[in-house]
């Protein structure tokens, strides 16, 4: 080895050594963190309330929109993936939490956006007086309430669904409890919740105009943004402006599909459980530059080496003696009495809740108009199902067809999110427009406007279930001949059930959301109103009358807890006991 001023010259390995890529791949990725950086300085400027924020529609401001849209948007899926993995655990793996977690994560998707905005905006705005900071924390708030449910049902299936064999294989190892949640659950549970993770962000662009306007105390604060732009643009009629926020949208979901969702999708098909390949998809070109980047190999490295002096620190760590497990009996009878108890608390915890909502209620309301607002309900209920089964019928075999064509679903994949994210109230207008101009029945022709938005969920998670179906499945069935009609029963049916769940009761917590804008539209003088749950809240709000706002959105929870319970919460458990591909 050379020697240079007495200490050894140690070569510069070649696997590491800058490259062509690393020209290319490092201006990207400096411009994007760049980006980033100066759109969150531009979120923490000073603000005082009442100070007006100048929203322009002229199509140059359209990218420094797009670019702090974009952000709170990146912010709002990072703290959904975070409450997603801390929430689905505990609910699957405690029954006693599951009783509690789920319920709640049913109301929590069915609460109107609106509800989450204006009851989080002040405690927001006060954390950060003086700043812009705290209405950017209230609108990224409301973009993770559209995110983050649809991505804790897909993990709850998810961690409900790991085979058995697998679970077999981490006891054999000695894994350790938070061992095997990162080493299989987690990455067990990551191709379905990278489609959701997609579907979500499309999901906060539906949101996206509600959340960017903002009022409080008597002050709207639009913040700057693509909805902001495409609320004034429908205030002003100006069929231009709407175009080019389309076209930004357009461009924007393109960009951050190829540069974020892409190498994702790519990195989560490793996790696939099969034990014979499937095709290989081309990898996407932003992965490649960063893997032919020698520059971020080190920087892997060095992550690499830290990680192992962490795990051989740990190691050196007295470990804890483990308790001696009570006898069986003792156990069973013991978890039989918690059971009890914890059963009894629930119990009381429901009526208490349900006694002070008829304490506040009953003051303004009579048994009559509660009986109406619970026939309102059941009419919403009809719509919700008979479109839930219309989508499944349409979505199904197209995500079967989609998903069992891997380079087909990569090409797909940005325009189903396009689709997601187009704004459905931009097609309230034609709506209104038909019904008047044909005379069409406004109780049948509103309802498809409750599905625009939440249909997608549905495709969404067919199209990830199937390809999440191994490969080596598909080759068995085609090697023994399987007729068609059997295929879809014994196979694919079997396969997607979870997947599809998933997505169906996210379709369904977001039409009974949808049904408050849906049920009763309006454009210019002209005002439609059909009969549900959702016009009553809609009308109620617009009234200010809190009272029966309460007994409106306690009636539509009702409801979706009862439908999930009898439903979905059975279609769940057949999921995890009789459908399981084992």
């Amino acid at each position: 080895m050379a020697e240079r001023w007495g200490l050894p010259i140690v070569a510069w390995p070649q696997r590491l050594r800058p490259n062509y890529w690393d020209g290319i791949a490092l201006p990207v990725v400096i411009g994007v963190i760049l980006l980033a950086g100066w759109a969150s300085q531009q979120m923490a400027a000073p603000y005082q309330p009442g100070q007006e924020l100048p929203i322009s529609l002229d199509p140059a401001n359209l990218p420094a929109y797009g670019a702090r849209t974009v952000l709170r948007m990146i912010a709002a899926l990072a703290f959904s993936l975070i409450f997603s993995l801390g929430y689905a655990a505990i609910a699957a793996k405690s029954r006693r939490a599951e009783k509690l977690l789920i319920p709640i994560l049913d109301i929590l998707q069915s609460v109107p956006i609106l509800g989450f905005l204006s009851i989080t905006v002040t405690g927001f705005v006060a954390l950060f007086p003086g700043s812009l900071l705290g209405y950017e924390c209230a609108a990224i708030f409301a973009i993770f309430t559209s995110q983050a449910w649809n991505m804790t049902f897909s993990l709850y299936q998810s961690f409900l669904g790991v085979p058995m064999d697998l679970r077999e294989a981490a006891r054999m190892y000695h894994l350790t409890p938070w061992q095997s949640f990162w080493r299989l659950e987690v990455p067990y549970a990551m191709p379905q919740l990278t489609w959701n993770m997609m579907m979500s962000v499309s999901g906060g662009w539906f949101f996206v105009v509600a959340s960017e306007a903002i009022s409080v105390a008597g002050h709207d604060v639009k913040l700057p943004g693509i909805g902001s732009y495409i609320a004034m643009a429908i205030e002003q009629r100006d069929l231009a402006a709407v175009a080019y926020a389309i076209l930004a949208m357009l461009v924007l979901i393109l960009a951050y599909d190829q540069i974020l969702f892409r190498p994702l999708l790519a990195w989560s098909q490793k996790f696939k459980v099969e034990a014979i390949g499937g095709d290989e998809v081309e990898p996407p070109w932003f992965l490649s530059m960063l893997q032919k980047a020698r520059l971020f190999a080190l920087a892997e490295g060095a992550i690499d080496y830290l990680r192992m002096l962490m795990s051989r620190a740990r190691r050196g760590l007295p470990q804890l003696r483990r308790l001696e497990a009570p006898g069986r009996a003792a156990a069973v009878a013991r978890e039989r009495w918690l059971d009890y108890a914890w059963n009894a608390v629930l119990l009381l915890i429901a009526a208490y809740t349900l006694w002070r909502i008829v304490a506040f209620v009953q003051a303004e309301v009579t048994m009559h108009e509660f009986l109406h607002v619970l026939f309102l309900g059941f009419v919403t209920l009809i719509r919700v199902v008979v479109l839930i089964a219309l989508a499944a019928c349409v979505w199904v075999p197209i995500g079967v067809w989609i998903g069992l064509r891997p380079t087909l679903a990569h090409r797909v994949q940005p325009i189903v999110q396009f689709l997601a994210a187009f704004p459905a109230n931009l097609f309230f207008p034609v709506a209104v427009f038909l019904i008047v101009r044909f005379h069409l029945n406004v109780e049948i022709w509103v309802s498809p406007l409750m599905i625009l938005g939440t249909q997608w969920y549905i495709l969404f998670n067919v199209i990830g279930g199937t390809m999440a179906l191994p490969t080596d499945y598909q080759y068995v069935a085609g090697n023994l001949g399987v007729t068609r009609w059997l295929w879809w029963r014994r196979l694919i049916l079997p396969a997607i059930f979870p997947a599809f769940v998933t997505g169906a009761v996210t379709a369904s917590g977001g039409s009974w959301n949808a049904s408050i804008v849906s049920e009763i539209v309006k454009w210019g003088n002209t005002t439609l109103v059909a009969t549900g749950i959702g016009a009553y809240i809609a009308q109620q709000t617009e009234a200010g009358d809190f009272p029966r706002i309460a007994l409106g959105v306690a009636v539509l929870c009702l409801y979706v807890l009862a439908f999930n319970r009898l439903l979905w919460r059975r279609l769940y458990n057949l999921a995890e006991e009789r459908l399981r591909l084992d």
